[in-house]
């Protein structure tokens, strides 16, 4: 069943409540293709690798968590961007953004679904604009029972430094590049930190904090809050919905 466009944006925006939020980037429509929408295509970044699968899709819109115009960026048409977004013109396929906010949703946010997956329940949240989360594992387990499910959970092998045998009975957490929550991790007194990536000077901060710090992947991390999201729209609206994941190794 197709819904107006502008339909979807203002639910979109609404639910994830974007005027909260101070991005990097724009948060909604960025590119505005045909005013119904009957097929959603979601995933992680909007790469041509995944506009190229959207279109063999059919799909009248794309939804992301990692869309265009970031702050800083060049502004001018050309090379890659130019690439992209005259691909979406050209099938009039509509892309909708959702970085921070989606990050943030305590339902299909990306930091709720990956506890979800991971066993963890939320007790609070810290961080710039509170998207990073800290709770407790659904058992008590070392750092080495946490990285084997991890590992399992993402197929994909985490980096870990520190103690195997260190037990975790609470843990934070925030998908992507969150690295810079580690310090303020280590003050909320938690045993675990996990993220995407990692920084340098994060292996020392963990080595003399005793806080495990866990690299899991931006992209693996990143997966599922888009896609809970597609699920709902498709669910509430009746739009066909596929979620395509076009791999990262970072």
């Amino acid at each position: 069943m197709p819904m107006r466009l502008n339909e979807l944006e203002i639910y979109l925006n609404q639910l994830l409540d974007v005027t909260h939020f101070c991005d990097y980037c724009p948060n909604g429509l960025q590119v505005e293709g045909r005013n119904e929408v009957s097929e959603l295509v979601s995933g992680v970044t909007a790469s041509f690798d995944l506009l190229q699968a959207a279109v063999t899709a059919g799909a009248n819109a794309v939804l992301v968590h990692h869309g265009y115009f970031w702050r800083g960026e060049d502004q001018c048409l050309i090379s890659m961007k130019r690439r992209r977004i005259a691909l979406l013109m050209a099938h009039d396929i509509s892309l909708l953004a959702y970085h921070l906010p989606l990050d943030a949703h305590p339902e299909f946010g990306n930091n709720a679904q990956l506890a979800h997956r991971l066993g963890f329940t939320e007790t609070g949240r810290f961080g710039g604009q509170g998207i990073a989360m800290q709770g407790i594992p659904s058992r008590v387990s070392t750092v080495k029972d946490l990285r084997i499910n991890i590992e399992l959970v993402l197929a994909r092998k985490p980096l870990v430094i520190g103690d195997d045998e260190k037990p975790v009975r609470r843990i934070a957490w925030c998908t992507g590049a969150a690295q810079d929550y580690f310090d303020e991790a280590i003050r909320q007194g938690v045993d675990a930190f996990i993220t995407g990536e990692i920084s340098e000077r994060n292996v020392h901060a963990a080595r003399e904090s005793g806080v495990a710090f866990i690299s899991a992947g931006h992209h693996a991390t990143e997966r599922y809050g888009v896609q809970a999201l597609g699920e709902h729209i498709s669910r509430r609206f009746g739009v066909a919905h596929r979620f395509i994941d076009v791999d990262g190794p970072v």
